[in-house]
């Protein structure tokens, strides 16, 4: 019989001198992949595949000029699949300084799959980074946050530093692969639904989306309120965004607003996700265990 909870929240994060609070922009690099895993059958819809360009051929340009303009830096998680169909595209990023990262090799879903295969995913895309960028990313972000119980050693297999793709903290930490005393452990920076744009403009008739597209002051708005909070309560906000979704001009003027909102914050360390990981890692915390689930 159990005498104590399975796990222990996250703990408090000293952040480097003179920050209360910590914030990352990442951009999903999601383009076609994310709708031909979803259904092979689109590759045969020109709209459809336009529409998912718009971020490599459109939002994407226009995201780092924006990133330029602020003198920011920023992580973008890339497939595998749009590393080799835009490779300029990515070498345009890796130059301009920021931070690329692994998402999968074509967005594929990772629920219900075996070890091998996901294995086999995040591979594929380790290769395409390498051979095409010439770079070993320190990072991971799961296609639609899908991770299992394997993922973490999986990754820590493979040299890789940190996720996020976790849901169970505002905080980043330290996740043990596994519950033995010996156990290794990568850096986890959680994630959020509500900070992500996919909820607030993803739609594709009979591919994906709800249906609803919704007015970007909303995602202003919910964005802004939960930027506020974190500062406020000294935790971290991990922004997610996909150009082919918000590096449209309505949507970008309100990241825009936001990246203002952000850097009017004095004592907010805006940095990539391997800075924040970096900086966990060198906190020596106790790595926190996430038993998996037993059914009596």
């Amino acid at each position: 019989m159990r005498t104590g909870d399975a796990t222990q929240p996250a703990g408090p994060v000293a952040w480097p001198e003179g920050f209360r609070a910590a914030a990352t922009l990442g951009f999903d690099l999601d383009s076609e992949d994310v709708a031909l895993t979803a259904d092979s059958g689109t590759r045969e819809r020109l709209s459809v595949m336009t529409h998912q360009a718009y971020g490599a051929l459109t939002g994407v340009p226009r995201v780092l000029r924006l990133l330029e303009r602020y003198d920011l830096k920023a992580t973008f998680f890339a497939p595998g699949y749009t590393v080799e169909r835009y490779p300029d595209l990515l070498r345009q990023i890796r130059d301009s300084g920021h931070e690329i990262a692994h998402h999968g090799y074509l967005h594929e879903a990772m629920a219900g799959i075996s070890r091998e295969r996901e294995e086999a995913i995040i591979d594929r895309g380790l290769e395409a980074l390498d051979s095409v960028l010439g770079i070993r990313p320190v990072g991971y972000r799961a296609p639609m946050w899908e991770t299992s119980y394997a993922t973490p050693q999986i990754l820590l297999d493979r040299g890789l530093l940190y996720d996020s793709s976790l849901m169970d903290s505002d905080l980043p930490y330290e996740l043990a692969e596994n519950t033995s005393p010996d156990a290794r452990s990568i850096v986890e920076i959680p994630v959020s639904w509500a900070l992500d744009d996919w909820e607030q403009f993803a739609f594709v008739p009979d591919v994906f989306g709800p249906g609803v597209i919704e007015d970007p002051a909303k995602a202003l708005s919910i964005w802004t309120g939960e930027l506020v909070e974190a500062h406020k309560y000294e935790s971290c906000f991990t922004l997610t965004i996909h150009p082919f979704l918000s590096g449209r001009l309505g949507r970008l003027r309100a990241l825009e607003t936001l990246i203002e909102t952000m850097l009017g914050m004095s004592d907010l360390w805006v940095t990539t996700a391997a800075g924040i990981a970096h900086h966990v890692r060198s906190l020596e915390l106790t790595p926190r265990v996430f038993p998996q689930p037993e059914i009596p």
